[in-house]
């Protein structure tokens, strides 16, 4: 399969990386075997692999060789690639994709090499970093745009600029979030500015085990604890291994927040209004329609800078339904199953809709905006 294809379906999909160092880091792990890694991120469920193939990196075309054998899915060489020679190396051993950094091509070359490329049967990967090198791959008609959030030059990581031109890129091809992911939300983060896929390498190369750390990383559905009005109920929320931190700013709502409490990097925040959104600062906004005589309407969407991402099936205001589960079954696109979650029935809600994501607040609680810590860590736990 091409790697285009692949990075094409459902859901985020992920390019897991062997790299043995990184110029910035050093050593990560000098004994990787790119062979065993390779087998292992696809039992894993990556999409793909990349390879670096540069000797800074610790890498050699042999690894590519290596990890052809012992994989069917799409290669991605890595290196500094500004000839020809080097896609065709490239193509000779095994790789079904070659990264082109823009940062390092003019113009001109990075049209050739593009052609020389697609020529090969290789699908190429266009890095970009910022606005300007972004405008140059839509230029190139790049299928495959790969958003990196480090600067090669200064090796600083900044995932907000990267987020905000994942967010302007165009949706007819396929986005890639290039460094600083380590946790699921930070992945899920990408996904929701438009990214189709991500791409991993230190933080899976550091892990006990990087296919299970690659597994955690594109696991669904996400957990989210909300009605959480206190940094201590936050912090176990996060030491739980919740991603989503629900914060309500609805008035009238008895588990109101004093505001959209600070969370981890591994936690996105979400600020939850009732018919319409407020000035809170907070990752994500959860909107619900008023309702007449209930502190919130029935169902709710899920905002990001304003642009829906996904859909909350909830339960009415303090009311039961037997069809819920299959009213979220039934919803297209990402779906946040909502309303009346604990840890007794979670995992079974899960295995009958497939949600994107799952939120529980009310039973969750001594009292309503105290959390039992104990029942939030069984919750996440079955969530998982």
């Amino acid at each position: 399969m091409r790697l285009e294809a692949a990075l094409r379906g459902a859901g985020l999909a992920a390019i897991a990386e062997v790299k043995r160092r990184s110029p910035s880091a050093g050593d990560l792990r000098p004994d990787a075997d790119p062979a065993g890694l390779a087998a292992s991120y696809e039992r894993a469920g990556a999409a793909a692999v990349s390879i670096l193939v540069d000797e800074r990196f610790g890498g050699s075309w042999e690894d590519l060789r290596g990890a052809r054998l012992a994989t069917q899915l799409p290669l991605l060489a890595k290196g500094f690639f500004s000839a020809e020679d080097d896609l065709r190396t490239a193509r000779e051993a095994g790789a079904d994709a070659a990264l082109l950094i823009l940062r390092d091509l003019d113009h001109a070359t990075a049209r050739r090499l593009v052609g020389v490329a697609s020529t090969l049967g290789l699908d190429p990967l266009v890095e970009v970093h910022d606005a300007e090198e972004l405008a140059r791959a839509e230029a190139l008609d790049a299928p495959i745009v790969g958003i990196n959030a480090r600067d090669l030059s200064t090796f600083e990581v900044d995932r907000r600029a990267q987020l905000e031109l994942v967010a302007r890129a165009p949706r007819d091809r396929v986005l890639v979030a290039e460094s600083g992911i380590e946790s699921r939300a930070q992945g899920a983060e990408a996904e929701l500015a438009g990214a189709d896929a991500i791409l991993v390498g230190s933080a899976l190369m550091r892990a006990h085990d990087p296919a299970a750390k690659l597994a955690e990383l594109v696991s669904r559905p996400l957990v989210k604890v909300c009605g959480l009005t206190r940094e201590e109920d936050v912090a176990v929320a996060a030491e739980a291994g919740a991603d989503l931190a629900g914060f309500i700013l609805a008035e009238r709502s008895p588990r109101r927040a004093p505001g959209v409490l600070p969370v981890p990097e591994t936690m996105l925040s979400v600020a939850v209004y009732v018919g319409e959104s407020g000035a809170a600062r907070a990752d994500l906004v959860q909107l619900y329609e008023h309702e007449e005589g209930k502190v919130r309407g029935r169902d709710g969407i899920l905002l990001r800078d304003g642009t829906r991402v996904a859909r909350v099936v909830d339960l009415p205001w303090q009311e039961e339904d037997a069809a819920h589960l299959e009213r979220a079954r039934a919803a297209n696109g990402r779906v946040v199953l909502a309303g009346g979650l604990a840890p007794e029935n979670v995992r079974a809600a899960i295995d009958a809709v497939r949600p994107w994501a799952v939120d529980a607040s009310s039973r969750l609680e001594r009292e309503p905006g105290i959390k039992d810590h104990a029942r939030v860590r069984a919750f996440v736990e079955a969530a998982r």
